[in-house]
């Protein structure tokens, strides 16, 4: 197992902005839910344009909440657990 990833503070206040916008934050908890989505099942029910979603999409990838990998004229949206635990880690010492 590798180990635990420390955030700078940076990196948590990117993240913390990636999550603020609900439609990001309701992206995230769908790919988090089903692991391996390409960004149309991510964003079919949303109602979003596709350049806005294309944008939400990339937010969350520098967030580095995620990350997209090409497949075909597919892209596949997968979450870094590590990173959300590392997030959380760092919430808890609130």
């Amino acid at each position: 197992m590798a180990p635990p990833i420390q955030l700078t503070p940076q990196q948590i206040q990117r993240i913390t902005r990636a999550l603020a916008d609900p439609n990001r934050f309701e992206m995230l908890r769908k790919i988090h839910a089903h692991p391996s989505l390409s960004c149309g099942n991510t964003c079919s029910d949303m109602t979003v344009s596709p350049a806005t979603a294309s944008h939400h999409i990339r937010e969350l990838e520098m967030a580095d909440l995620i990350t997209v990998t090409r497949e075909g004229r597919y892209r596949i949206l997968e979450p870094r657990h590590d990173v959300w635990r590392a997030y959380l880690a760092e919430l808890r010492k609130f």
